[in-house]
């Protein structure tokens, strides 16, 4: 079977208190908050992610976290500064434990027989991880040590990052474990977690815990095929079961009967590949694949469909077993993902993924495929990722924590995705970008869901035109109606240490082309954003429409306006936004808003535009507290940040090149567009004889541009020349400023036939040429307008 190519996800780059009890608005659903008991870890009280009635996954576990339980452990947080061990915790709080009898006691609400807990321990010199363990005890007795690692996490580095501790951005500290407890515990139950030693590790983090009760193991359906009965595979996971699964798979399509897998650990070291058959457990408690090859790293548990180019598989039912692989690295050309391949007219139902690269990344084109009442936690890379033509496809009422990159994205990379939805998702804590995205996409609908705790490099809600493959030529850019409705955003938005600004809660991007498209966000909450609740940046975004929103603190602004666009608002009210003019807009009136009725808080005329990034203020659920984002990817151990920049943030690169550029006039077919295609042999010539003649870029928004690279065509039979020219800049396309007085600038063949002109780095979106002369032709020429802001 051969798997597609693959392409590496370069990722970019990517005050007032808020109420204790929200009340409903409109139409969106109200959030309660977790109450503190007395005399405990006193953490902050805060929004939480499970408590947004009619909103998120349903799911069957009651959470706790540690920062509200008994404790005589130290509470760390709220931090959300990257790099930070609480950035990353829940609530971005925690409880760090670092001594033996340190404990954190948790009293249950409802009957239980089984708990997970999401914790972190610190990595060894040698970036291995360490294995250690921790007590549960039960009413104080009873103590059963729980094995414990952090092999899964701590990734370092620049992306797609690596294990060296020795190299900076220590980030995604966290993992979970799970354990049943042998019986059923009454609610009021105490169960601690206990350091009993510290040999193993020095410390140990607690973020929550989740208790549930756990059905019986479901007995073998009649008529299914056994895989240990029949087919010899070994529950006990010390022998190689690959081979066996496959073979009752395939018996199974074969006979038209299911496959069962029994109770049991089951290893296997490379992808079971499933077409038109049913693979069945007894629950992902008790049947549970695990595994990989252990001489090439390639290869790992997951079970896939057959990829589309070698047709694709269709009819297949996965339902209650988990898959919980040894995923210790990111490499994104190898497909070690719980679920893949093609799977077309298919479910994936009461799935649990974990410690694998993604929990699902499926490869188009296929059609009608189902993931829901599923658990994907502790992932390298995305969660679920429908990519390259996935259509009528859905991702409902799952629990999604804890992935290495976007938690539910769709990627329309070269293939049109169409009529997808993310619906009914509670989506926490991606560690890299965002908590749902579609890049690209027609009709595409993410309602329901509930998005808390960004990290870095993205936001809660993301719609855009970006990644490779997304246009409007190949049908994969953003088109017909997306629709975004019913959606809470808790904590959202984040630094972009590579942008070295805040991302926003809700935020929009037309980097390789404009959105054209109707984009209609409706009846959502937006809640203690950590930067602007709802931001617009590259290339232009037209057709969103903002209904009945509810913004509820915002660290920054409540609108942060970085590239034109078109956008109406009604019933739009913002309250305790931390800057007191709650725009930020440098394109002026290249971004055009309609007001409709119900609005408040969030629009000012003029707008802010200050050239500089303000720290924000997180109100953290009720009591504020500020925080600049580091200006680099932290060290190890983390430093203090740098205050932001006092100039609009550096972007690396040619700023000008593809975007749009007007001119005065032009000769023949050499129009101004060639100037910025990229291209030094293909030119523009202005019209001849006719001085002075311009050409002008919008560079989507202001930029500190500090210099400008000219060129000419690189060939011999150019004579040198030298050209007369000035540069003004503006923000609105409409007023002018000089930038750099007129002079004269040499053009050889000999030397590059280019020219650099310095400029003072004055905030601009708009950079004007305007040509005086030519010692060479009767025009204006330049194969290249190139712009930095270095």
């Amino acid at each position: 079977m051969t798997p597609p190519p693959r392409r590496p996800l370069i990722r970019r780059s990517i005050s007032a208190s808020l109420s204790l009890a929200l009340a409903a608005f409109g139409t969106a659903a109200a959030v309660v908050l977790s109450g503190a008991p007395p005399a405990q870890a006193a953490g902050v009280p805060a929004p939480s992610p499970m408590a947004v009635p009619g909103r998120g996954a349903t799911v069957p576990f009651k959470e706790q976290e540690a920062e509200y339980a008994a404790t005589n452990g130290t509470l760390i947080g709220p931090n959300r500064l990257y790099g930070t061990l609480p950035s990353e915790a829940s609530g971005r709080q925690a409880v760090t434990l670092d001594a033996v009898g340190e404990y954190v006691e948790f009293t249950l609400t409802a009957p239980a027989n089984a708990m997970s807990f999401r914790y972190s321990l610190p990595d060894n010199a040698a970036g291995s991880g360490r294995d250690a363990s921790i007590d549960v005890t039960v009413n104080g007795a009873s103590p059963k040590a729980v094995p414990v690692t952090s092999k899964y996490g701590w990734y370092y580095g620049g992306y797609p990052f690596n294990n060296n501790p020795g190299d900076t951005n220590p980030h995604h500290f966290y993992d979970e474990a799970r354990t049943m407890f042998g019986s059923t515990l009454a609610a009021g139950t105490k169960v601690r977690l206990q350091v009993s030693s510290t040999a193993a590790s020095p410390s140990f983090t607690i973020d929550l815990a989740d208790f549930e009760q756990v059905a019986a193991p479901t007995a073998k359906p009649s008529g299914a095929l056994d895989v240990v009965a029949e087919f010899g595979a070994d529950p006990t996971g010390a022998a190689d079961s690959t081979a066996k699964i496959q073979a009752a798979v395939d018996a199974g399509r074969a006979q038209g009967r299911e496959v069962y897998l029994p109770q049991g650990t089951f290893q296997v070291r490379d992808h079971i590949v499933v077409d038109k058959v049913t693979l069945r457990g007894a629950g992902p408690w008790y049947s549970v694949l695990t595994g990989r090859d252990p001489s090439n790293r390639s290869k790992a548990v997951g079970v896939y469909g057959k990829y589309a180019g070698d047709g694709g598989s269709s009819n297949v039912t996965l339902k209650d077993f988990a898959i919980i692989g040894n995923i210790q690295e990111r490499e994104d050309n190898d497909q070690v993902n719980a679920i893949g391949g093609a799977l077309s007219n298919s479910t994936v139902d009461n799935v649990w993924m974990q410690h694998t690269k993604c929990g699902a990344w499926m490869d188009g084109p296929m059609d009608n495929f189902t993931i829901k009442n599923s658990r994907i936690l502790d992932q390298t890379a995305d969660g679920v990722n429908f990519h390259y033509g996935v259509t009528n496809s859905t991702v409902t009422n799952t629990f999604v924590r804890n992935t290495g990159d976007d938690g539910l994205a769709m990627w329309a990379e070269n293939v049109p995705n169409v009529k997808n939805k993310f619906t009914f998702n509670t989506v926490i804590l991606p560690i890299l970008a965002n908590n749902i995205v579609t890049y690209g996409g027609k009709d595409i609908t993410i309602s329901d869901n509930v998005m808390s705790d960004t990290i870095t490099n993205g936001g809660g809600l993301h719609i855009a035109n970006r990644y490779p493959g997304v246009n409007s030529g190949q049908g994969t850019a953003v088109s017909g109606t997306t629709t975004a409705a019913r959606n809470t955003l808790i904590r959202t938005g984040n630094n972009d240490y590579n942008w070295r600004f805040g991302v926003g809660a809700i935020w929009f991007s037309g980097l390789n082309e404009p959105i054209n498209a109707t984009v209609n966000i409706s009846d959502t909450e937006v809640l203690d954003s950590s930067y602007a609740a709802i931001h617009l940046i590259e290339g232009a975004s037209n057709g969103l429409h903002f209904d009945n929103i509810k913004i509820d603190g915002a660290g920054t602004y409540a609108l942060q306006i970085q590239s034109p666009g078109t956008a109406t608002f009604t019933n739009v009210v913002a309250t305790h936004i931390a800057q007191s003019n709650p725009i930020h807009n440098c394109v002026g009136s290249g971004f055009q808003i309609t007001r409709g009725s119900g609005n408040s808080g969030w629009y000012a005329d003029p707008p802010a535009c200050t050239g500089n990034w303000p720290d924000p203020v997180w109100t953290n659920g009720g009591v504020p507290g500020g925080g600049s984002g580091p200006t680099d990817p932290p060290t190890d151990p983390p430093t203090d940040p740098t205050d932001p920049p006092t100039d609009p943030p550096a972007e690396t690169g040619n700023l000008a090149k593809g975007r749009t550029v007007t001119e005065s006039g032009h000769a023949d077919v050499y129009s101004a567009s060639r100037a910025v295609d990229g291209d030094a042999n293909s030119y523009w010539e202005s019209t001849n004889h006719a001085f002075p003649q311009t050409i002008t870029v919008d560079l989507g928004a202001a930029k500190a541009v500090k210099r400008l690279v000219l060129k000419l065509p690189p060939a011999a039979a150019w004579s040198t020349r030298t050209q007369t020219l000035s540069v003004s800049g503006s923000t609105d396309n409409g007023t002018f400023n000089s930038l750099k007085s007129s002079a004269g600038y040499t053009f050889d063949p000999s030397s590059g036939n280019q020219a650099t002109v310095t400029l003072p780095g004055t905030p601009s979106r708009y950079l004007r040429l305007t040509f005086t002369a030519n010692t060479g032709w009767p025009a204006a020429q330049l194969s290249e307008l190139e712009a930095y802001t270095s």
